[in-house]
């Protein structure tokens, strides 16, 4: 029977490999091998680098000779770990990103160690890695912000595995209950054995930084309160979850959202948390805010650990929006149907929010005020609940969300206040009213701000935007100071 061979898809560089290593195990030099097929000794030298695409009769005249069937000198897998390994090397040094460097070539001979070929390709992986994260587009980091917000909601924003770290730490020191001191914080530094150090030359765009080697963590020593205790918390859950270097940015953002939910679960222990918010809806009284000054965490803390426990513990779908003062979104997360806006990739992250929904007529009442409303959408009516706070880059709306079935449970249930939105219709709030739209649709020359961030790659760094050198420089400084 004739053997049916298909060369079409063959990997040159691993066929020339895996005739090489059937040639030198056979005892075969290339001059030898070469006469007893009808080729020259450097044609049949091309083949095996990879560099010549052999003919039919040339591969069934070398496997005669081997004394192989032709399928196993078109199998896919490289013949061993060196050969696999010589096979990397030739792909890196022939690809556009190695021509670059304008470096010389290494020939991979029998005689370059394997401990060499290993170093060469970890090298050039890495390189490729970093190069990767460094043309990390906008596109990019909203494609993993969408499939991360997709496992969220498939799982109901709660995660088991990190409330069990947290409970295991929070068991391990003398918590009595209640808000978690900083004095906690420092004993759950101190079972893992780091210190926390407060300093105010903390490199430029890091949170924390931490010193593996001499086991500390720096703190910028402003903020203080509630928010120093949850960057202190974030930077242990980093190590209490074994938190690798991030491959990229998708991981890096599956990272961040691990290790805030780790600060929450011992901000608001879910032992402690669950009970009370049990409690609270068979009096048909939830509120976040009893949450926040239960525990003496922010309303966006207590908002998001509220959707962390209300699928979960309290049978309650939920959204959360944080919404700029601009009207975009920055952060969401959402298990009950609502329909945010989202961009052609399925990205929410700087989508405008109607303007009738409760996280942005929220920016209409006294400051401080806690607002309620019901809003009709295409998706339902929602009733919605909602504060005002404020950072360094404006005021944001935190928003939480109920199905309209499901706000009988809540406080504020009662509130008249009621809106329609059609969004995305742009008759409900995209376009401007017929009679401004007259009278200044061209007169009107408004100087837009630039959004560059739209245009521009992800800050480069393997945490994006954070200056390797100077974090290394900074501790480097740090371990030559007494104490």
């Amino acid at each position: 029977m004739t053997e049916v061979v298909d060369l079409e898809g063959a990997d040159l560089l691993t066929l020339g490999r895996r005739v090489r290593h059937l040639r030198t195990a056979a005892g075969r030099t290339l001059e030898d091998l070469a006469g007893a097929v009808g080729s020259s000794a450097s044609g049949l030298s091309l083949l095996e680098n990879g560099r010549r695409e052999p003919r039919l009769s040339l591969l069934r005249a070398l496997a005669a000779e081997l004394r192989v069937p032709v399928t196993e000198l078109l199998a896919a897998e490289p013949p061993s770990r060196r050969a696999a390994l010589e096979i990397r090397l030739e792909q890196a040094q022939r690809s556009p990103l190695y021509s670059t460097l304008e470096l010389p070539t290494v020939r991979p001979g029998k005689r370059l160690p394997i401990e060499v070929l290993e170093a060469l390709v970890g090298l050039h992986d890495e390189l490729v890695r970093r190069a990767h994260e460094r043309a990390a587009t906008p596109e990019e980091a909203r494609n993993a912000n969408v499939e991360l917000r997709a496992a969220m909601r498939e799982q109901g924003n709660f995660f088991p595995e990190v409330e069990q770290a947290a409970e295991r730490l929070l068991a391990s020191i003398s918590y009595p209950g209640g808000p978690l001191s900083e004095r906690h914080v420092e004993a759950l530094g101190a079972r893992l054995d780091y210190e926390f150090r407060m300093v105010e030359d903390l490199p430029h765009a890091t949170r924390s930084v931490t010193d593996t080697r001499n086991r500390r963590i720096y703190l910028r020593t402003s903020p203080t309160g509630m928010r120093r205790r949850a960057v202190a918390l974030q930077a242990l859950g980093h190590l209490v979850l074994e938190h690798g270097v991030p491959r990229g940015y998708a991981e890096f953002l599956r990272q961040r959202v691990e290790v805030n939910y780790f600060a929450a679960a011992l901000l608001l222990p879910r032992r402690a948390a669950v009970p009370m918010l049990r409690t609270a809806k068979a009096e048909r009284d939830i509120a976040v805010e009893d949450l926040r000054d239960a525990f003496n965490v922010s309303y966006e803390t207590a908002a998001h650990r509220f959707t962390n426990l209300a699928t979960h513990d309290l049978g309650l779908p939920t959204h959360f929006l944080r919404v700029h003062e601009s009207g975009t979104i920055s952060k969401a997360y959402e298990n009950d149907g609502v329909l945010f806006p989202v961009d052609a990739a399925g990205a929410i992250e700087g989508q405008p929010v109607c303007r009738n929904w409760t996280a942005r007529t929220v920016f209409e009442q006294p400051e401080g005020s806690t607002h309620y409303q019901y809003t009709d959408t295409p998706s339902g009516t929602y009733w919605c609940t909602a504060q005002v706070e404020s950072d360094a880059n404006g005021l944001f709306a935190l928003n939480v969300g109920v199905r309209f079935a499901d706000a009988r449970w809540f406080r504020g249930r009662e509130v008249t206040g009621r809106s329609v939105s059609r969004c995305p219709d742009p008759t409900c709030c995209r376009q401007a009213p017929p009679d401004l739209a007259r009278r200044w649709g061209t007169h009107a020359r408004p100087a837009a701000r630039a959004h560059s961030h739209l245009l521009a790659a992800l800050p480069p760094g393997t945490y994006p935007g954070v200056d390797d050198t100077e974090v290394y420089r900074f501790l480097e400084a740090q371990a030559r100071r007494p104490g």
